[in-house]
């Protein structure tokens, strides 16, 4: 009788394989690149900077950095699992080059920033073009998200300081595309700010915006048709008169602070004039009310048309009211331009905002918890680099994913897709990866696949 030790079968290990591909999942990014012009985009747009006799073209290691990323990577010597399989990701420059690399673009500065984002702003024209019915602008809107994420340092680093939640590193600004309930977003603005950087500071929230306008295709970057999203920090006289300046007509949904103005206001609303609101579904939820109380505070301040909209409801169990609520129940309010609609469905829509908290989470674990370089010129290049990756993570599911596997997060992509291990097979002048049939998603990879070479090449 054998005696079973432990819960798990035991194995032999050995390293004579052959014909093997590890992260061959990923064939998904690489098709994705191939099939938006990315590659290509970033390699036009980062030519001044390729030198005279150069093996590595420096579009395509600042993408393999990218790629490391995407695929769970968190500095630039990662892009060492790329290196390992040049059948799926081609000749990978080295880490000295990659180092040297990175460190010429920070000399350049603002030169190389706009290169590649210009490049980017580019491609994402395209992407949404393949995508069809399932680009994020399909009805001819867009909505834009902004928020600060703390970046916390380890270390001593350039412009790192201490924060407003008492931490120690960089306070930054991100501005995501939101894709709905169907999708997940894609990011266009990341500016890189001093941990000390303040919260309300109108000028950074105007640059930021101006650089995620710069990311969207033309007809988009001004008209109500454009929708910017976001908290109470951006409730500033500077910042909102900026998005309602003539020949811009932004649309804008903004968080406000409860002031004793508003507080007041509030407080003189009549019972009738509060409506239900509505939970994530659109149908009517309990204990939540809406109102709009423009007509009650001093707006004569304000850029012409802010409306402002109240909601209160009855706290979740254990939340803690704060000074500025009514009558045990939690008051927020919001500014918004947009004249029609019902208050339930402006308060709704302003409340999905939240969505662009998973989307900081997914860049914290792609590349974003830490920033693994000192000086700010070197890390402003990083998060471009995070940005590429995060496009890569919202194109890819955008065009080639379909149903529950369109929302999986960069956890979930990496762990059932990008890990599968492959047999490469070179027939003929073909060569072949073929995924374990006993996989549970090769089918999701190889239908993947299938739609992406579908679409129709660049140029």
């Amino acid at each position: 009788m054998t005696t079973r030790i432990g819960s798990y079968p035991r194995l032999r290990v050995e390293g004579s394989g052959r014909g093997m591909v590890s992260q061959a999942g990923a064939v998904l990014l690489v098709e994705t690149v191939r099939k938006t012009g990315l590659d290509s985009a970033i390699s036009a747009a980062l030519t001044p900077w390729r030198k005279r006799r150069a093996v590595h073209d420096p579009g395509k290691a600042l993408l393999d950095v990218a790629l490391g990323v995407a695929l769970g990577g968190d500095c630039l010597a990662d892009a060492a699992i790329l290196r390992a399989e040049p059948e799926v990701f081609g000749p990978v420059a080295s880490d000295p080059t990659i180092s040297r690399l990175l460190d010429t673009f920070a000399a350049a500065g603002p030169k190389a920033l706009a290169a590649i984002r210009t490049a980017r702003a580019e491609v994402r024209s395209r992407a949404w073009e393949l995508a069809g019915a399932k680009s994020p602008a399909v009805d001819g809107s867009v909505t834009l998200d902004l928020d600060g994420v703390l970046v916390p340092a380890h270390s001593e680093k350039q412009d790192a300081t201490a924060t407003w939640k008492k931490t120690f590193g960089h306070h930054s600004l991100l501005a995501f595309v939101d894709h709905g309930q169907v999708g997940s977003g894609e990011p266009v603005a990341a500016l890189l700010r001093p941990g000390n950087a303040g919260s309300n500071t109108a000028s950074d929230h105007i640059e930021t915006t101006q650089l995620a306008l710069a990311q969207l295709p033309k007809a988009l970057r001004r008209g109500r048709q454009t929708l910017i999203r976001t908290d109470s920090a951006d409730g500033t006289h500077a910042f909102l008169g900026w998005l309602s300046k003539p020949g811009r007509w932004l649309s804008y949904s903004v968080g406000m602070t409860i002031t004793d103005a508003v507080h007041q206001a509030v407080l003189e609303i009549p019972k009738r004039a509060w409506t239900p609101a509505y939970d994530s579904g659109g149908t009517e939820r309990p204990g939540a009310w809406v109102a709009e109380i423009t007509d009650l505070p001093d707006l004569t301040t304000w850029p012409k048309g802010m409306r402002l909209i109240v909601r209160k409801e009855r706290p979740h169990p254990g939340a803690q009211l704060r000074f500025t609520d009514l009558d045990g129940l939690r008051l927020t309010c919001f500014a918004t331009n947009t004249q029609g609609g019902q208050l339930a469905d402006l308060e709704l829509r302003h409340r999905r905002r939240a969505r662009c908290e998973d989307r900081i989470r997914n860049a914290r674990d792609t590349g974003l918890r830490n920033l693994p370089l000192h000086d700010t010129a070197q890390n402003q290049i990083w998060l471009e680099i995070v940005s590429l990756a995060l496009d890569l993570l919202a194109w890819m599911p955008m065009l080639a994913l379909t149903g529950d596997t369109r929302r999986w997060e960069p956890k979930r992509l990496r762990l059932r897709l990008f890990s599968t291990a492959a047999q490469l097979v070179n027939t003929g002048r073909r060569h072949w990866l073929r995924l374990p049939d006993r996989w549970p998603w090769t089918d999701v990879i190889t239908q993947a696949i299938d739609r992406l070479q579908a679409l129709p090449n660049p140029g």
